[in-house]
């Protein structure tokens, strides 16, 4: 049946809002107000049967809320109680960890103390946040005198340091005594990643239930509370992570659950890394090597085991069938290389994504063989498994526990591999989206290698496969989601239903009062990089003396280190530079500099164009060098824009100047971070006011005060 947001429903919503402004002592925001009602009608619209499964109505509600709408609390009001009554669970997902420590930290607990909500929540992170007893042990069990350790047969042995061992022995010590929950993230202190590495576990290594260690496993012990859990939070990657293993392995069912993506528009990008394949050719070669001796090692351990030998053995032809292949690909792409490639670059990307046919041959043949060694590795990985559980009389537990991390290892890369080779060797569809397909020089153990590249222009296929027609509902929302105003870039991208509701809510600032965009005078554009690089050197060594809190947005490394390289010492000193220190460094570091009365700027790049909250003091002046158009020469974009072509599209004005747009909000929206926040936005870029598309982008820019020279 159709099920309507019932009246009491809705009441218990209105109370729970009102309790939240009186306790807060806050008034009503009206965009706050309508985006309750907006994701409420849509949650609570979704049709259900007798089972409580989905079956029909539109069940995706997509809102863009301008900062200071307030509308981490607007989908907890309004989701969580619908969620409740229809005995789902709610997973908000975000890109960024500040916003994650926000939730757990700040909008949660005030949902349960101020809003009355009767809620239990927390952190689902993935299993590499977590210590791994066993992997720990091993390190400690296989380092020999030489302080020389690989745990497993394929791995270079590595040089390990004693203060690194007693590092790991100090972490076991530290979870055994239980001062410490195993958790990465509530360590007293920092564990460098190599020493870390070696710590922890992945999906592939791990035994599960079959591990020695289960009972006392941290990562499983962590599942059991997510478990317990009404509202889970996680990050784009572990719901992606979770949708690739078919749903529910690592949160809770898709179709149990109601999604709500908040930085919503860094789904796409993320869903497109998730599903893109690489392969580096010699490196694959001398894998395969390894592999081999490896699983004539495993030969000698089970050597009465006749089925285990028959599978091993079985994989002979199709690993010779590979090798044979990568020597052939790694010719072809050399000669391909030389061929094609001019000048400076190391990257040659297949216009439109098709590959050449002998390379088709060639990848069809490494595709073949590969599928078989992975439906080899399975069944081996099967074997172990019965042998972990005792059911095998000849091939004993401690074996199974041996050989089972390894051997899940190699089947996951085999996996890829095939992965890639698949992706090369079939054509797309006539018509539809294409896939990027590119080869990249890099520097690798052996010298010079090739290493293929494959990645889905859009994840609008991949989403709406496995996610928006698995899950129960969802929630899309950003301070940024439209392009120019519109959100048909939004859905094209991520593959949303046609029928699902969008609503914009705008931010309640006063943006003419609060902040004034700039376009100074130049005398160059972009146009000239050179020319223009030089002047904006001038003018930062100018006007930066004269700045208390100043964000410097460019738009390439080369730019960056250009402008720093013309800074005297004395200026330099004050200016924290992305790369130099990680990001949450670099923050805190500025707003101590500004807690003390001394001036500090921060020159960064697109990662500090978003997520970066530096409220009233700590931000009063934004300088973008360039508008914040893609790298021209992206495999992605460059093998989509095609395509729009194809189909008789302008890819410059429906793909670029759109993506363009959303970058430039989000950078000028670095400035203003509350009602009482007051600044400046410089626009380094003339072409901003003498280009037709420059109307389009001041267009959809909020309406700051404008000072064009």
């Amino acid at each position: 049946m159709f099920l309507l947001l019932d009246k009491q429903l809705k009441q218990s919503i209105q109370q729970a809002y009102s309790a939240f402004l009186t306790n807060r002592g806050l008034q009503s925001r009206y965009g706050q107000k309508m985006m309750i009602a907006e994701v409420a009608r849509t949650l609570g619209g979704i049709a259900q049967n007798s089972e409580g499964e989905r079956s029909g109505g539109s069940h995706i509600s997509v809102t863009e809320a301008g900062t200071g709408t307030g509308k981490t609390m607007a989908y907890l009001l309004a989701s969580v109680p619908i969620a409740q009554d229809r005995k789902k669970k709610v997973v908000v997902s975000t890109a960024t960890v500040a916003l994650q420590e926000q939730l757990i930290l700040k909008d949660l607990p005030q949902l349960v103390t101020e809003a009355g909500v009767n809620l239990t929540y927390g952190l689902a992170k993935g299993r590499g946040r977590y210590f791994c007893v066993s992997n720990a042990e091993k390190v400690l069990e296989q380092q020999n005198e030489l302080g020389q350790i690989a745990l497993y047969e394929d791995e270079v042995a590595q040089k390990i340091d004693p203060s690194d061992i007693v590092q790991v022995t100090e972490l076991l010590n530290h979870y055994a005594s239980g001062e410490w929950d195993g958790d990465r993230d509530g360590l007293k202190n920092t564990v460098n990643d190599a020493i870390w590495k070696l710590s922890t576990s992945d999906h592939v290594q791990c035994t599960n239930r079959r591990c020695s260690n289960f009972s006392i496993c941290p990562f499983f012990k962590a599942r059991q509370e997510l478990d317990k859990w009404d509202l889970i939070v996680a990050n784009h990657d572990l719901v992606l992570a979770d949708l690739s293993l078919g749903g529910g392995a690592i949160l809770s069912p898709p179709e149990d659950t109601i999604y709500i993506f908040d930085e919503g528009h860094h789904l796409g990008v993320k869903t497109t890394g998730h599903f893109s394949y690489r392969l580096r050719v010699k490196s694959s070669q001398r894998w395969l090597g390894k592999v081999t001796r490896s699983l004539n090692k495993l030969l000698n351990d089970a050597s009465e085991h006749m089925v285990l030998r028959n599978y091993v053995e079985r994989m002979s032809t199709p690993f010779a069938d590979m090798e044979k292949a990568l020597e052939q690909w790694q010719v072809l792409l050399q000669q391909l290389l030389e061929d094609k490639l001019q000048g400076p670059s190391d990257r040659y990307r297949f216009a439109q994504g098709v590959i050449p046919e002998p390379l088709q041959l060639i990848s069809h043949s490494f595709a073949t063989a590969a599928e078989r060694v992975v439906l080899k590795f399975e069944q081996i990985v099967d074997l172990l498994k019965e042998a972990m559980d005792g059911e095998l009389a000849d091939l004993p537990r401690e074996m199974g526990e041996k050989w089972y991390p390894q051997m899940g290892m190699f089947h996951s890369r085999v996996q890829a591999m095939y992965g890639l080779a698949r992706s090369y060797a079939s054509p797309d569809a006539a018509g539809g989206l294409p896939t990027a397909r590119w080869i990249v020089k890099v520097d690798g153990p052996e010298g010079l290698d090739i290493e293929c590249c494959s990645s889905p222009v859009s994840a609008a296929v991949t989403l709406q496969e496995h996610l928006w027609s698995q899950c129960y509902g969802a929630v899309v929302t950003s301070a940024t989601l439209t392009a120019l105003g519109r959100f048909d870039r939004l859905y094209a991208d991520l593959g949303l239903p046609l029928d699902s509701p969008c609503a914009i809510f705008n931010s309640p600032f006063d943006f003419k009062e609060a902040a004034e965009l700039r376009v100074p005078a130049m005398r160059t554009d972009p146009g000239k990089p050179d020319d223009h690089n030089a002047e904006i050197a001038d003018m930062l060594l100018a006007s930066l003396p004269n700045e208390s809190a100043a964000l410097v947005l460019f738009s390439s490394w080369r730019q960056m280190r250009y402008v720093l390289e013309q800074m005297p010492d004395k200026m330099v000193a004050d200016i924290l530079v992305q790369g130099d220190l990680a990001k949450h460094e670099i923050l805190r570091q500025h707003r101590e500099r500004i807690d003390d009365e001394l001036p500090s700027v921060i020159f960064g790049l697109a990662s500090f164009a978003e997520g970066v909250d530096l409220p009233g003091n700590y931000l009063t002046h934004v300088i973008i060098t360039k508008l914040p158009f893609g790298v021209p020469d992206d495999p992605v974009d460059a093998t989509y824009s095609e395509w729009i072509e194809s189909q008789g599209g302008n890819p410059f004005a429906e793909w670029v100047i759109p993506m363009a747009s959303m970058r430039l909000t989000q950078a000028t929206g670095r400035l203003l971070r509350t009602e009482q926040d007051k600044g400046v936005i410089t626009l380094l870029d003339r072409r901003f006011i003498t280009r037709r598309y420059g109307k389009q982008l001041l267009a959809a820019l909020p309406p700051y005060r404008r000072n064009f020279s």
